[in-house]
């Protein structure tokens, strides 16, 4: 059954209000196109309130403001014992407006609550330090948080985004306005509810729902906002950085695409190389930053390798997210899977060899069959660009030299991989290829402890970590000077 909808208004100052406009956009169920509810639209005039809550929060004599940082700490694990009482619909909810697999979610949820615990851990442990910089002088940094911060979530994992943006602000002590993605609102809503349930003080998280061009143009350009966080297109990314510079200097961390490499050196076992690098690319229909979408294989293992490919792609049960036995679903919409389809056409007009799938399923929802290109080459469309579906394309390479210089030829240093038994030959691919985050022998692994961001078009700081609170405070430098006798 489809889970109950509870909340479609914009939330700011903890109360649930209607768009100033009255306007309302339809989000779908991406199984089968039909309209799941009604959201309000929220535009600049939603945006202006949001902020204006948000920095009346911020005030330093607010009750936000005023809460001891181990209180701050123990508000956000009550949060996430609430998340962990409602899973099952949280996983419901994401997976009915998503499109992901209902075992994808239902994985996804605890570690969602792991990391919230995590980053809750975090708040009373923001320090400065002490210089010494002179005999009659004492000084000192303080950490303090940056002030509002407007985070722009992305579609294809929204409670996973919305608790890494939004949590690590709040253990940095900030206020937040919340743009989820207009294709996938829902489970942003039901959180907010849930910070409130925590006892999360009004103007603290403020969530509007909308599109770009309105809300979240407004949120960027907003002149008392401090900070964006965004998570999305290195076309969208980049507007958002003009905006930042142009208006008030803003803090910006950008997440944004990737075609990631992942190399099968000829010594690797392949009877784990080959799940895990179809897993690194069919996983939620492909639609993942860090998919690897670059498939190298050694030329000794390639014939094999692709053969084995190719069966495991044809075995993959695609079907309703909401069946347990479903491992691929939908795109999350029409436009998504055309553009996938289009790619797919590219690939077979540059001489790709399409060895499986490569066609739309059915004609009701967004499916796209498992699809596995080989014989592919570096300059080819399907190798350069995100496709953000799920498209297997394997390149042949001879020496591991080779394989980093080609690996390293993109605009994008999102995330990378290898298999080999060598450890010589994994630590010289780690060195050098240009990637935030590179696995060896596995793909996909990470935790909250873990930095996660990239390099060049790829974008701008990091994610997780205690270094993702750091991005959300100013340091102080105090200089106090000791009288010269006691």
């Amino acid at each position: 059954m489809a889970p109950e909808i509870k909340y479609t208004k914009i939330f700011i100052d903890n109360k649930w209000v209607d768009a100033k406009s009255g306007k309302t956009f339809d989000t779908y169920d991406p199984h089968d196109g039909s309209v799941i509810a009604k959201v309000a639209e929220g535009d600049q005039a939603d945006i202006n309130l949001a902020v204006s809550a948000a920095k009346r929060a911020f005030h330093r004599n607010s009750e936000w403001r005023l809460i001891d940082a181990q209180d701050r700490g123990k508000l956000l694990n009550k949060f996430a014992d609430l998340v962990h009482r409602d899973e099952e619909y949280l996983c419901a909810l994401e997976t009915y407006n998503n499109g992901a697999v209902i075992t994808m979610s239902r994985t996804f949820i605890p570690r969602v609550v792991d990391t919230i615990r995590y980053l809750a851990s975090l708040a009373d442990k923001i320090q400065g330090d002490t210089m010494p910089i002179g005999g009659d002088l004492f000084s000192y940094t303080l950490k303090q948080p940056v002030g509002v911060c407007g985070l722009i979530l992305p579609w294809n994992v929204p409670i996973l985004m919305f608790i890494s943006k939004v949590i690590t602000a709040l253990a940095a002590g900030c206020t937040v306005v919340v743009k989820p993605a207009e294709q996938t609102p829902l489970t942003a809503l039901a959180l907010a509810a849930l910070l409130a349930e925590a006892g999360l003080p009004p103007g603290v998280v403020n969530v509007v729902p909308g599109f770009g061009p309105g809300a979240g143009s407004a949120l960027t350009h907003h002149p008392d906002v401090a900070k964006i966080s965004f998570t999305g297109s290195v076309e969208v990314g980049k507007l958002i950085q003009q905006a930042a510079g142009a208006n008030n200097l803003k803090r910006v961390t950008l997440e944004l695409g990737g075609k990631s490499p992942l190399v099968i050196m000829n010594d690797a076992n392949l009877d784990i190389a080959v799940p895990y690098a179809a897993l690194g690319v069919f996983t939620h229909q492909g639609q993942i930053c860090i998919a690897a979408s670059r498939l190298f294989v050694q030329a000794e293992i390639y014939d094999e390798f692709v053969k084995r490919a190719v069966a495991f792609a044809k075995a993959r049960v695609v079907g309703d997210p909401k069946d347990p036995k479903s491992q691929q679903g939908p795109q999350i919409d029409e436009e998504m899977m055309k553009k996938v389809l289009g790619y797919i056409e590219k690939g077979k007009q540059e001489g790709a060899k399409l060895l499986t799938g490569g066609k739309r399923i059915g004609n009701q929802g967004f499916y796209v069959e498992p699809t596995v290109f080989a014989d592919v080459k570096d300059d080819m469309t399907i190798a350069k660009e995100e496709i953000f579906g799920p498209v297997q394309s394997i390149l042949k390479f001879d020496t591991l030299e080779e394989v980093i210089d080609r690996a390293n030829d993109t605009n994008y240093g999102l995330a990378a991989g290898i298999f080999t038994t060598n450890i010589d030959t994994a630590l010289q691919f780690s060195k050098h290829v240009e990637a935030g985050v590179v696995w060896i022998n596995t793909y996909f692994s990470t935790s909250p402890q873990m930095p996660f961001g990239g390099f060049k078009e790829s974008g701008l700081g990091r994610e997780n970590g205690m270094m993702s609170v750091e991005a959300y405070l100013e340091v102080k430098s105090v200089i106090t000077a000791l009288p010269k006798k006691l």
